[in-house]
């Protein structure tokens, strides 16, 4: 379940079922936002990271897919250990390959630490680029196969040796007994290395290493007495992003200083075949755990004082003799996928001594000033750690892309300086449009500006016109449905967001709507043009009509009105595939006939990664005609009831309400838009404290790029936004007895707006009563601009429902309008 695949056509999706001084990187890095009010803590809110939630592939423990290493806010570094390069056969694994993160908590031995990862996701997942591993004894020139113990450099470790926090994870790697502790910047890392009594202290740096893959080529010189700097070319012929298929292709530049000279140095290469990279075996590193691949070890070539050297498949090392038990090496690195120069830039600026205790305190800072953001009373111990790890989550993408200097690669392959916007990377739309981008428009407005800029600008530069809905290092990746960056752009101009060119972006916004130049989806685009649904699809036709409604509203607001009629027309086809006689959606063939009816449990049936029971209920632009269809209030409602009565308690992979997957994260809150709120109320609380814990199992799916978090966070605070684009939020039951979120205050005249839950209790989940700002509140959800301007929302919590507040219907939806 939960993993990625390439979207070629309709009913393909990404998975198969079963970022000087802290002031001045504060300032560039993280553009003054978050400063808000001053919050007063007892103790600050990184204390209760705790980087571990989710961080396993495996089914069996929730498969959050994580990485337990640091990182800063928004950084371009992830530097984290690595369990695994692949993926692995056997119970509570969805399929060999992937292993997006590079790390799951139930394996046990390290290969390495590299300095690139990405959280929640799967599709063989990319980068786990510039890995590094200390070492004794006789050098091995590969990290080995998991299952032949002693075949390659690879140690196992212990939990009980191993502690991850806010900027720091620590592990002993109990082959070698060698301690190593790591910590970021956000656009480099530092490692430091506790060796015991040795004579052959060794680093090595594993530069072919591609999580999903392998750089396909590699450039490694001496750059002083203490300095190494390179390059690893990792094109999509050599596997990561979807084993290739996502058309990911980047270079990644670094430069690497040690805390002592280099002595013995030196440098090794396998002659791996240039035909042998994954790809033309058909699955990601599969070849990498080959007897063929290990033969070719065997035989690798070790070329001792080696300065410079270019290959497809070498590593550094070096040996410090010197080196007294006790005394610690310490290792800095810093990347680029600009050039060299950018590398040696980004680690002057970032890390520009030795002192690893100051990284340490630097990065955890940032996550201080970003964290601050929310503040939050009445939370046990575990609580905390859940909701603030869970906002952490939540700030690791999009990361930034340019270097120190500005300087990024865009689209066309060309070099610019960013000026107006700090270039971002890595937009899993089908996900984070939901609730992970709202979030972030009461919290970051500037991170949402730079990541609407991102993506107009590739649309631009690339020629291609439209917008990615899964991008990654500018590649055009098309995974997943829909069109979810039009939500994004939408959702940002109702909120006053300006940081864009507006008519850039609508006119981007418009072409993707009508699928012109998009490639991979022309000829199910052309037919829905034409006839209103998708062939064979559930998933694509929903999404179609809720994206056509955002295009629609944004035209609205832009004063296209010839525009804003045809794609509002167009956001009503969902109703083109309700079969009244199964009382479903449900897919058509091309002729316009019904696809054969498998039952709505069945997964499939032309609904991506859902059955269509759970995708039936995506009409958030018109929950009130789907209520319609569905045959009114009392039986939308009791269909809505019935699906969660027969969901299990951890809401994890099923048949019913699935949280593990995105599709549903909306449907708690429908109960509001049928006259029930205390139904809404009932059961966010429970999917709150059953799906979410404070554990490597706290999350019940792939956190899917913070999405799965968010979810947590807005829902934790006591709202969620149904339809993204209508400045509306529906209210459900809040998990603290306070919580003050400061707005970010470069773009909200006032700074907080605190809700108050009195007799908030566990079992108490139903509000009894509401006053907005010391007036009674009768409705169950609030508007954008009510927020935004700062106040009071305070609720009385009881152990039964109210049946009498606020069952005010919502109406198709109630518009704020553009906060101008």
């Amino acid at each position: 379940m939960n993993n990625y695949r390439a979207v070629k056509g309709p009913s393909v999706s990404r998975r198969t079922f079963a970022k000087s001084s802290l002031l001045g990187i504060l300032s560039l890095f993280l553009k003054k936002r978050l400063k808000g009010t001053t919050l007063t803590r007892n103790t600050p809110p990184s204390t209760f990271i705790n980087p571990l939630i989710g961080a396993s592939t495996s089914t069996l423990l929730g498969e959050g897919k994580t990485f337990p290493g640091p990182t800063t806010p928004f950084g371009m570094v992830q530097l984290s250990p690595d369990t695994i390069t692949g993926g692995v056969k056997g119970p509570g694994y969805a399929y060999e390959g992937d292993s997006a993160p590079g790390y799951s908590y139930e394996q046990r031995t390290i290969e390495g630490f590299s300095f690139t990862h990405m959280s929640g996701v799967g599709w063989y997942g990319d980068f786990g680029n510039l890995q590094v591993m200390p070492t004794t004894g006789p050098m091995k020139l590969d990290r080995g196969r998991v299952d032949h113990p002693g075949e390659g450099w690879r140690s196992a470790y212990r939990h009980a040796s191993e502690s991850a926090e806010a900027n720091f994870y620590a592990v002993t790697l109990d082959d070698y007994g060698i301690g190593v502790e790591l910590a970021a910047a956000p656009r480099a890392g530092m490692l430091r290395i506790s060796y015991p009594e040795t004579d052959s202290a060794r680093i090595q740096v594993n530069l072919s290493r591609r999580i999903g893959g392998t750089s396909t080529r590699q450039y490694v010189r001496i750059a002083g007495d203490n300095a190494i700097e390179g390059w690893m070319r990792c094109p999509c012929s050599g596997g990561g992003w979807g084993n290739g298929d996502g058309k990911v292709s980047y270079t990644a530049y670094f430069r690497m200083e040690f805390s002592m000279p280099l002595e013995r140095f030196g440098i090794w290469q396998i002659d791996v075949p240039d035909d042998a990279f994954p790809v033309q075996h058909g699955l990601a590193t599969s070849y990498f755990q080959t007897d063929e691949y290990q033969e070719l070890v065997q035989s690798g070539q070790v070329i001792a004082h080696g300065r410079e050297w270019e290959g497809n498949h070498i590593g550094f090392f070096a040996e410090f003799p010197s080196l007294n038990a006790g005394r610690k090496l310490s290792i800095k690195s810093a990347i680029s996928f600009v050039n060299v120069e950018g590398a040696r830039k980004n680690l002057a600026h970032d890390i520009p001594d030795w002192d690893f205790e100051d990284v340490r305190r630097q990065g955890r800072a940032l996550w201080d000033q970003a964290l601050n953001c929310i503040e939050i009373e009445g939370a046990s111990e575990d609580q905390k750690k859940i909701f603030f790890t869970a906002l952490y989550h939540a700030m690791i993408d999009p990361r930034v892309i340019s270097d120190v200097d500005g300087q990024y690669t865009r689209a066309d392959g060309r070099v610019h300086i960013a000026e107006d916007y700090s270039p971002r990377t890595i937009f899993s739309g089908w996900d984070v449009f939901r609730g992970e981008f709202p979030l972030m428009t009461l919290l970051n407005t500037r991170l949402v500006s730079d990541e609407i800029n991102s993506l107009v600008t590739l649309a631009e530069v690339s020629g291609k016109g439209y917008l990615e809905r899964w991008e990654i290092m500018n590649s055009y990746s098309g995974c997943m449905d829909g069109d979810p960056a039009t939500s994004v752009i939408l959702d940002a101009f109702v909120k006053g967001i300006r940081g864009f060119d507006l008519e850039k972006a609508y006119a981007a916004c418009r072409q993707t709507a009508t699928g012109t130049g998009d490639e991979t989806n022309r000829p199910q685009n052309e037919f829905y043009l034409q006839h209103g649904f998708v062939p064979e699809q559930i998933s694509w036709t929903l999404d179609n009509a809720y994206f056509d409604w955002c295009v629609g509203r944004f035209a609205a607001l832009l004063g296209k009105t010839d525009d804003a009629q045809v794609f509002s027309a167009r956001s009503q086809n969902y109703k083109k595939i309700f079969d009244p006689h199964v009382k479903s959606m449900r897919a058509r063939s091309a002729n316009g006939e019904w696809v054969p009816w498998l039952g709505e449990t069945e997964f499939g049936q032309g609904c991506t990664e859902s059955n269509p029971l759970q995708q039936m209920w995506f009409v958030p632009h018109d929950v009130p005609g789907l209520i319609e269809l569905m045959g009114g209030d009392e039986e939308f409602s009791r269909q809505l009831e019935d699906m969660f009565e027969k969901t299990p308690p951890t809401f994890g992979w099923n048949a019913y309400y699935n949280h593990s997957n995105e599709p549903v994260h909306h449907i708690p809150y429908l109960f509001v838009y049928a006259g029930k709120p205390w139904l809404t109320q009932k059961w966010v609380r429970r999917i709150l404290t059953g799906a979410y814990h404070n554990d490597v199992n706290g999350i019940c799916g792939n956190d899917d790029v913070g999405q799965m978090s968010a979810w947590f966070v807005l829902g934790a605070l006591g709202f969620y936004p149904v339809c993204p684009g209508s400045g509306v939020y529906i209210l459900g039951s809040p998990l603290f007895s306070r919580t003050a979120i400061h707005l970010d205050d470069q773009h909200y005249k006032r700074s907080v707006f605190e809700i108050v839950a009195e007799k908030q209790a566990p079992d108490h989940p139903y509000i009894q009563s509401a006053l907005l700002n010391g007036k009674p509140l009768s409705r169950a959800w609030l508007r954008h601009n009510e927020i935004a301007a700062g106040g009071r929302l305070e609720l009385v919590l009881g152990p039964e429902p109210n049946l009498t507040w606020a069952t005010e219907k919502v109406n198709r939806p109630p518009n704020a309008g553009a906060e101008l």
